[in-house]
C-alpha cells in the first residue's frame, strides 16, 4: 500500500514537472513570436532600400516638375490637385518595395530637401508622412498588406491641405495688412470650395495609389521589383 502511494506521489511530481516545463516552453514561444513580430514590423534598413527610395523620390520630383507653374495659380489647393497623382503613385511603389515603417517618411525627407527651395511651406509634407505612417501602422500593423500601402499613399498629399491652411491662416499674414495670407487665394475663405478641392485631391491620390499598386505588382511578376 505504501509502495502504491509512493508511485502515485512520484507520478504526480513527474506530471507537475512536465506541466511546468510545458508552460515555460509556451511562454518562451510566445515571447519569441512577439519579438519576431516586432522585428518584422520594424525591420532594419539596408543601403539598397535607401537607394531605391531615393530613386523613387527622383521619379516623383521629375514628374512633379509642373509645380513651379502651379505656384503662380492663385487657387487654394491647386498644388495638391496637380501633384496628387505622382505624389501617390511613386510613393506606393516605394512602400511596396521597401515594406518597412518610415519608407514614406524617408521619401518625404528627400522630397522636402528640394521642395523647400521652390515652395517652403511644402516642407510640411514630412509631418504629413508621419501622420500617414502612424495611422497606417495603427490600422494595418505594417506594410505587408498592399492595402496599407494604398491607404498611406492616398492620405499622404491630402494631409498637406489642412496644414497649409493653418500655415497661411495662423502663421503667415499678407504684407502690410492685418489679415491671413489665405485670403490671397481664390476660394481661400470659402469652406465649401476647400472641402470640394480636398475631396478631389483624395480621389486623385486614391487613383494614383491604385495605379502605383498595379505597377508594383506587375514589376514583381516581371522580376524587376524583388
Amino acid at each position: 500500500m505504501t509502495d502504491d502511494r509512493r508511485e502515485i506521489a512520484v507520478a504526480e511530481l513527474i506530471a507537475n514537472a512536465e506541466e511546468e516545463q510545458s508552460r515555460a516552453r509556451e511562454q518562451a514561444a510566445g515571447s519569441s513570436a512577439r519579438s519576431g513580430k516586432r522585428e518584422k514590423i520594424f525591420g532594419k534598413y539596408k543601403i539598397k532600400d535607401i537607394v531605391f527610395l531615393a530613386i523613387i523620390t527622383a521619379c516623383t520630383l521629375v514628374t512633379g516638375a509642373v509645380m513651379p507653374l502651379l505656384v503662380n495659380v492663385p487657387l487654394f489647393g491647386i498644388i495638391q490637385l496637380g501633384l496628387g497623382l505622382q505624389f501617390s503613385l511613386f510613393p506606393v511603389i516605394g512602400m511596396m518595395k521597401v515594406r518597412k515603417p518610415f519608407a514614406l517618411l524617408l521619401q518625404s525627407v528627400f522630397i522636402s530637401i528640394f521642395l523647400v527651395f521652390m515652395f517652403p511651406p511644402m516642407v510640411l509634407i514630412v509631418v504629413c508622412a508621419l501622420v500617414a505612417e502612424a495611422l497606417t501602422l495603427l490600422i494595418f500593423r505594417g506594410y505587408k498588406n498592399d492595402r496599407a500601402c494604398v491607404f498611406a499613399g492616398t492620405l499622404y498629399m491630402p494631409l498637406t491641405i489642412p496644414l497649409l491652411y493653418m500655415y497661411y491662416n495662423l502663421f503667415y499674414t499678407v504684407s502690410g495688412e492685418e489679415q491671413a495670407a489665405v485670403s490671397m487665394f481664390l476660394g481661400g475663405g470659402n469652406v465649401g470650395l476647400i472641402i470640394g478641392i480636398t475631396v478631389a485631391v483624395i480621389a486623385v491620390c486614391f487613383a494614383g495609389s491604385l495605379i502605383g499598386m498595379v505597377i508594383a505588382r506587375e514589376l514583381k511578376k516581371a522580376g524587376k521589383l524583388k
